[in-house]
């Protein structure tokens, strides 16, 4: 007896024990604060910086380019496992490394792509206090890592996004980075400021919907990394709430701030006497981007655009430039239509209803009535949006075929929203004050990278390292969490679109098809007049800075004179009453050699330069590629309320074809300019013949003898890819100058 109740006794306690473990970890008590790291390397020599910028000034002279200037490249776009998804992505059933902290950024940035400068930009919605302090203390040691002779190696800014995403089209405003001009207290926000709505309800309220905590028992022995994030994600919910009506430069340092609109971020950081260049992103991205979405709710004086002196044009999530006349659906929020394919576009909800017509007449039913319920489907997926594709159940990627898709576009956006292009946003004005409100931005690029790696386009590889496709490493887990459907009924469901809404998260997106379409991301160059933050901060506040498509491009944009002189580089101002001038000049990005150079191999450990670089690193020869020709695009804005933006937007309006080894020159006039009597922008793209890309063909479509997408190959970031895949496809890699702006004065 005795000893039973010794056994009884040893197994409640054993039961008790496992109850607590288990609580535990539900409630992060068994992780640890991630910290940012540690940067390793040290300064790159001098004389290697040197190197590098007399070779570019050999490229710039053999063109017939400025030697008095420099340009420097850089990355204002990164995160680190500081950022929610980032530290998802890096989670190692999901084919992450573990980790990816702040100071990898800084290494990788010195000895892997060898950029001028980047910018930390974790997302705001998890920046705790601590966190926030952490990042900006590694971003002060990486500058003075870098710069212990005076000549810094590379720059680091602070910053931090705005992750802002709302439902519907009128609260949706997208996502914003802020970044600071120097790394001093006085410069530099109290508190990062996060986006209201979907991002902060999902992370602080529903984040074990994101991993649930018993992940970790489905992957013993890597067990810490998801106690930790459970940790992450509870130091998010234990911050407390700013009081909403306390102005931002009289807040605790130690709360959670919010702002709703742009126009709020602004003049919560005008309160703390800031002035931060602030860069809208991601703006056609139709992953979270409600279908219909424009720029015009945030062109009004109240959203402050004319803060926002910058914009992303490209990033490794893929390219918002170009405006499209299709839509994704028509009509108002309360009465969507589904719209019909056109040659260069097929809706996604019209292909739901394909879907369902195909498995409809497959089991049998009439003609008719597959049309009919054709026609239900498509209706039942415009109404829910980006939601649409959870209407048709059992559906698959590949049923997707290409919809939804802009065909023509160079590398687009997944699920492209042509209504919040770059292009779109240029071509419209506000009258509400009278003299016309319009954006004037300078285009940067950027890689968005979520692995701590800035500028990871130099090369075409690394696809699960030096871009962000991740996805489950085995069926099971994919089952797991996504539970097969293996039914495939022959009619859709309806959805309640305010349901979802309410709680809005990834279930919503097709984040599975997402990863056939990131690449390895662009780049910002600035036109400097020295290798310095303030001369680099100066070239962005007036805009001389232009993006490319992660290579190194040289390019120079410019309104001249009868003479050849400048009267306004690109992203300058200019009035005329007369023909307008230009000069474009452009030199392709550098041949790279395979490996990395000495200055890396000597300047890391080993095996910190593999798992960073991953073998390769920017190492580029003496030759450079072709660039084969230069396009020209001319966007007239709007001189009249609601005039259509269709017959504003010309691309291309010209274009010069080149064959020259050194480089591509060429001039051109606008004769039409005064007898139309109107402002209008300019800007150009430079084209480099075809090389490599990850994801440069995404979904890898088969076309039949019309050209009609019938089957696609995409490249999954999960068990269905090999690792191995690196899914390269070549691509006219291009960089985009910033616009000229020519007002129209008459003489």
């Amino acid at each position: 007896m005795r000893i039973w109740i010794i056994a009884g006794t040893v197994l409640v306690a054993l039961l008790a024990a496992i109850g607590l473990y288990v609580a535990g970890v539900f409630l992060g008590w068994h992780g640890h604060s991630r910290g940012p790291g540690t940067i390793t390397g040290d300064a790159i020599p001098a004389a290697v910086v040197s190197e590098r910028a007399q070779a570019q000034l050999a490229a710039a002279d053999a063109a017939g380019g400025p030697t008095e200037t420099q340009i420097l490249f850089g990355d204002l776009h990164v995160h680190s496992t500081f950022s929610t998804d980032a530290f998802v992505w890096a989670l190692p059933m999901l084919r992450g490394e573990g980790a990816n902290p702040i100071a990898d950024a800084c290494d990788f940035a010195r000895y892997c792509s060898a950029l001028d400068f980047w910018a930390m930009t974790d997302h705001a919605e998890a920046l705790t206090p601590a966190r926030w302090a952490q990042s900006v203390d590694t971003v002060r040691q990486c500058a003075a890592r870098s710069q212990p002779g005076g000549v810094p190696d590379v720059i680091p800014f602070m910053g931090f996004e705005w992750t802002q995403v709302g439902g519907l089209p009128e609260d949706h405003y997208g996502h914003k980075n802020v970044i600071f001009e120097t790394l001093d207290d006085a410069d530099i926000a109290a508190r990062p400021i996060a986006a209201a709505g979907t991002t902060v309800r999902v992370l602080r309220e529903n984040a074990g919907s994101m991993l649930p905590p018993e992940i970790a028992f489905l992957d013993l022995p890597n067990r810490q990394s998801y106690y930790d994030f459970t940790r992450f994600v509870s130091e998010v919910r234990d911050t407390p709430l700013c009081d909403a009506e306390t102005p931002s430069g009289e807040l605790p340092d130690g709360c959670y701030e919010i702002a709703d609109t742009p126009g709020d971020l602004v003049a919560r950081l005008e309160s703390q006497d800031l002035d931060p260049i602030i860069i809208p992103h991601g703006s056609t991205w139709g992953l979270y981007t409600p279908p219909g979405t424009t720029w015009d709710k945030q062109l009004v004086p109240d959203m402050r655009p004319e803060v926002m002196t910058l914009v992303e044009i490209y990033s490794g999530h893929g390219n918002s430039e170009e405006y499209r006349s299709w839509r994704p659906n028509l009509g108002p929020i309360d009465d969507l239509t589904c719209p019909e394919p056109t040659e260069d576009y097929l809706p996604s909800c019209w292909r739901a209803g394909d879907i369902i017509r195909e498995r409809c007449l497959t089991v049998g039913e009439s003609a008719a009535t597959c049309a009919e319920r054709a026609r239900i489907a498509r209706q039942n997926s415009v109404d829910v949006g980006l939601a649409g594709h959870l209407t048709v159940e059992g559906e698959m990627v590949a049923d997707w075929l290409d919809a939804g898709q802009c065909r023509d576009c160079f590398l687009p956006a997944m699920n492209y929203n042509p209504g919040t292009s770059v292009q779109a946003a240029m071509a419209l004005s506000n009258f509400d004050s009278g003299t016309p409100l319009r954006y004037r931005w300078g285009f940067v690029g950027s890689s968005d990278t979520h692995t701590a790696r800035p500028g990871i386009g130099y090369k075409p590889f690394g696809r699960h390292y030096m871009t962000d496709t991740g996805g489950a490493d085995t069926q099971a887990l994919a089952e797991r969490f996504v539970a097969p459907d293996d039914a495939a009924p022959a009619q859709s469901i309806a959805l309640d679109r305010d349901a979802l809404l309410a709680n809005a998260g990834f279930q919503m997106t097709e984040v599975e098809r997402q990863a056939s379409f990131f690449t390895g991301g662009g780049l910002a160059a600035v036109h400097t007049s020295g290798r310095s933050r303030e001369a680099i901060w100066d070239a962005m506040e007036r805009r001389e800075v232009y993006a490319t498509s992660g290579l190194r491009q040289l390019l120079w944009f410019d309104m001249i004179n009868e003479a050849g002189d400048v009267i306004a580089p690109m992203g300058g101002e200019a009035d005329s009453g007369d023909v307008p001038r230009f000069r474009v000049r452009a030199v392709g990005s550098p041949v790279q050699n395979p490996g990395c150079p000495d200055v890396s191999i000597h300047g890391l450990d080993p095996d910190r330069l593999e798992q960073l670089c991953r073998g390769e690193c920017y190492n580029p020869t003496d030759a450079r590629y072709r660039i084969t020709r230069i396009e020209v695009v001319r966007i007239r804005p709007q001189i009249l309320e609601d005039e259509d933006i269709n017959l504003l937007i010309e691309d291309v309006w010209q274009t010069f074809d080149c064959d020259g080894a050194d480089g591509c020159t060429a001039t051109f006039e606008d004769p039409g300019f005064a007898d139309e009597g109107r402002d209008t922008i300019y800007y150009v793209r430079a084209i480099q013949e075809p090389t490599g890309q990850v994801n440069g063909d995404n979904l890898r479509c088969e076309y039949d003898e019309t050209g009609t997408c019938v089957a696609v190959n995409p490249c999954f970031g999960d068990y269905r890819t090999e690792m191995s895949d690196e899914c390269v496809a070549d691509v006219e890699h291009r960089a985009w100058s910033s616009p000229i702006y020519v007002g129209y004065r008459p003489l």
